[in-house]
């Protein structure tokens, strides 16, 4: 993983995703699952592309089952964007890059450095 993509877990979720200012993307992912393996080198790539303006990270669905289930995850990989701590836009499977990079720039916007 590059330094720009973000770890979520359950004990970080509240401060690094709820309470962060702007666009956060989520990717609820697992190890076992080949379409997750498939996605995870796009959301590096998105990680670093749209840093500063969206906040990029994974949450592993094995590790925080609870925070899968708040956010009604039965399908992975499944990405979540979430602007101000709110959930805007959805997406479920591993999206062509071109499609994924366009729909991420649709809601992308910046995100402050306190956020970071």
């Amino acid at each position: 993983m590059n330094e720009s993509l973000h770890v979520f877990t359950a004990e970080n979720w509240e401060a690094d995703v709820l309470g962060a200012e702007g666009t956060v993307l989520v990717d609820f992912w697992a190890d076992w699952c080949p379409p997750c393996r498939k996605l995870s080198p796009l959301v590096d790539e998105l990680a670093e592309e749209f840093a500063g303006r969206v906040k990029v990270g994974k949450l592993d669905v094995d590790g925080s089952p609870d925070v899968a289930s708040r956010y009604g995850i039965t399908s992975i990989p499944s990405l979540l964007v979430f602007r101000d701590g709110k959930v805007v836009a959805q997406r479920v499977g591993a999206l062509p890059r071109e499609e994924l990079r366009g729909w991420l720039d649709a809601h992308a916007c910046a995100v402050t450095t306190a956020a970071r």
